[in-house]
């Protein structure tokens, strides 16, 4: 079933041998659904097609494409010198990264393309930059990014790296065949420009081309006065129609080009190399005012360690060996790592003379298992910090941050979200609690309670929850904070968390914040830290392993073919939630599963698709329980979830894990009596029975949970 807007038909002459190029005039639309980038609303999309009829022969060809109706526009910012975004004449705050290529040994394919883009979303990310030491995707990466909403900063083929930077020079020319290159350029442009998603073409990674590529670029890609920004628009004469030349004339005409990464808004705007950092930072760094000068970072990248079944199911054993620590007379550790790890790009978590070992901050670990478990603490807490920092100065600094980087096309060790096998880091979870449109967090530099709202809305009638829980089990700091507007696209300071001043604190604690409507107690924010005192540690935690918090798991598993979704209530039993107070029950705001379509699918189902799938369910198993005992009370910290094949037969050190898996959350913690709905879905490969494991802090063996 579908719906056809406009038909429009043209009768065009055209003489053997001959081609010619014919323009359809204007159609108007009436109040077209938008396209919206990721966070900002729906990502509405239009199927155009045309036909070739030859009279008396009926149809010679005929092509189609989906497109959106959006606007994207940006200019250098005033107040912070970085370039500024706006869509349908929103500002948004970009919050994204930087993709190398999908695959270095280029397999590409629609399903790993799906999967990468989905992941970007499930990260609350706006923006993806296509790097220029990369290449340009397949449509089906930016079909992808259509769909899921993620703005794509696409640069052409010339890098620093390579391409006239460095020392020594290399290649100051830049590419061999310029006549090859602009070939390739202005067909890209023709392949990618209908793609609602690609938001600014860029000439390279911190490198403008050479003069005479880069001339051509820019006339190629002048814009149409149509789409020239709102000074220039200002200055047309009055009465003068912006859209008085043929648009069909120009290659693009609808994007601006901006000559190299680090020009025009971007990092200084001049070129020079004034992105970064990409090594370990403190977390309360990314908060204060002299981390980075300039409005718009498009590279600052961090650490990027995977699980340990990822390192073994990539490397031979002699990569199974963690890191030796040194520690050198001012009281830093230099982490020296195995050779196969320095191959494979390791970034250290320590950065002596500045940054303390961020593993030993939960003390040494005993093996790969400890070593990468605590390494996922710290890349959860590095990246939150990174992206909260960020947002705590939205529009007053900063107009946006692209993280280095968000993926890898190989085993890579270096700033990655997932690796190169689709298992997220909890570095991805720590971005998708900090991009929210709607926000909660604690700033590490003042200790402020702050509230994002990066939504077009006003929110009114909301309240902040806060409350403190040592490694007893008690709440020994508990504040509300009622009747709080926020106004749209603004961080807000709400009130200083002050637990930290209070007598006798504990060295070791956690922090949870929650934001809700009062109307309902709909949890519009949820976010949980571990906190120790300035000049401490997290060592203290190593004990609470011990200490076994019981759990109680409600799942249901719904199955279509292959297709697998679970959805479970995970409750820490070690305390009845206090009736009077319904926050414990998480009853999320506008965090519902989403659907995880295929526009293909959309395409064919149309509106009935749209409004009846809501996830087929053939087959329903009855609600399952499991609990895991225990008598302990207390915080169940750093939860996580993993599907694996359930035979049984598995050599020792294999991957049984079942990849990729989508979850609504992960590596989270629960205080005594809350509950916490998760939902993940993934597909089985054909004879695989999956099984679901639940592991934590205090539950290293694991449980199965279905």
């Amino acid at each position: 079933m579908c719906l056809v807007e406009h038909l429009h038909v043209e009768h065009v002459s055209l003489p053997p041998q001959a081609s010619v190029q014919h323009t359809f005039p204007q159609l108007f639309f009436y109040k077209p659904n938008l396209w919206w980038p990721n966070g900002m609303g729906k990502q509405s999309l239009y199927n155009v097609g045309i036909s070739i009829d030859i009279k008396g022969f009926g149809e010679s060809d005929s092509w189609s494409h989906l497109f959106g109706f959006r606007k994207i526009e940006s200019h250098i910012d005033s107040t912070t010198g970085g370039r500024l975004f706006k869509v349908n004449g929103q500002p948004i705050f970009i919050r994204g990264g930087n993709w190398i290529l999908s695959d270095g040994l280029l397999r590409l394919s629609n399903k790993r393309y799906k999967t990468d883009i989905k992941f970007h979303k499930d990260m609350n990310f706006n923006m993806i930059r296509c790097w220029g030491g990369g290449l340009a995707e397949r449509p089906e990466f930016y079909h992808y990014c259509d769909a899921y909403g993620l703005l794509v900063w696409q640069e052409f083929w010339i890098t620093g790296d390579s391409d006239g930077r460095g020392i020594p020079v290399s290649n100051p020319n830049g590419p061999l065949d310029h006549d090859l290159f602009m070939f390739c350029a202005r067909d890209t442009v023709k392949l990618l420009r209908n793609h609602p998603s690609l938001a600014l073409w860029v000439g390279g990674n911190e490198q403008v081309p050479p003069e005479d590529i880069n001339t051509a670029l820019k006339n190629d890609l002048k814009l149409h006065p149509y789409f020239e920004n709102t000074t220039k628009n200002s200055n047309l004469k009055e009465g003068k129609s912006q859209a008085w030349k043929d648009p069909s004339q120009y290659l693009d005409g609808t994007r601006i080009y901006i000559q190299g990464s680090l020009w025009d808004g971007f990092a200084n705007g001049k070129g020079d190399f004034t992105d970064g950092p990409y090594n370990i930072q403190n977390p309360e760094s990314f908060f204060q005012d002299d981390f980075y000068k300039y409005g718009f970072n498009p590279e600052v990248g961090s650490v990027g360690m995977p699980v340990a079944a990822t390192i073994r199911a990539t490397m031979p054993k002699e990569g199974w060996q963690i890191p030796i620590f040194k520690k050198s007379s001012n009281g830093y550790v230099e982490e020296i790592p195995n050779p196969i790890w320095v191959y494979h790009k390791y970034i250290p978590y320590s950065k002596p003379g500045l940054v303390h070992d961020q593993i030993l901050q939960y003390g040494t670990p005993k093996d790969l298992d400890d070593f990468c478990l605590k390494a996922q603490l710290a890349n959860y807490i590095q990246y939150r910090a990174l992206l909260e920092g960020w947002t705590s100065r939205m529009w007053s600094k900063y107009t946006g941050v692209l993280i280095w980087k968000n993926q890898n096309p190989w085993t890579g060790l270096r700033g990655q979200f997932y690796d190169h096998l689709h298992g997220q880091t909890a570095g991805f979870y720590g971005c998708r609690s900090a991009a929210e449109p709607i926000h909660v967090q604690l700033n590490l530099a003042t200790y402020f309670i702050e509230v994002v709202n990066t939504t077009s809305e006003e929110l009114s009638n909301v309240a902040v929850e806060v409350s403190v829980w040592d490694l007893e089990g008690t709440c020994p700091y508990y504040k509300v904070t009622e009747k709080l507007s926020i106004p749209s696209k603004r961080t807000v300071p709400i009130a200083e968390m002050k637990y930290p001043k209070s007598k006798n604190p504990k060295p070791v604690y956690f922090l949870l914040l929650k934001l809700y409507n009062i109307s309902d107690y709909g949890i519009l924010s949820r976010n949980f830290y571990w906190l120790h005192q300035p000049g401490g540690d997290y060592k203290l935690l190593e004990p609470y392993r011990k200490k076994k918090i019981p759990l109680k798991v409600t799942s249901q598993i719904f199955i279509r073919g292959s297709s697998y979704e679970i959805q479970m209530h995970v409750e820490n039993k070690s305390k009845k939630a206090d009736s009077r107070n319904l926050l414990h029950e998480n009853n999320f705001i506008g965090k519902k599963c989403d659907i995880d379509f295929d526009m293909e699918q959309k395409q064919e189902g149309g509106l009935f698709w749209r409004f009846c799938q809501q996830f087929s369910r053939e087959e329903t198993n009855g609600l399952r329980v499991s609990e895991v005992n225990g008598n302990g009370m207390g915080v169940a910290f750093f939860l996580h979830i993993s599907v694996h094949d359930s035979k049984k037969d598995h050599e020792k050190g294999e991957d049984s894990r079942i990849l990729p898996v989508h979850y609504s959350d992960n590596y989270f913690s629960l205080v005594p009596g809350e509950v916490m709905p998760i939902t993940l879905s993934f597909e089985a490969p054909p004879g695989v029975s999956p099984r679901v494991t639940l592991r934590g802090w205090n539950y290293p063996a694991g449980h199965t949970i279905h």
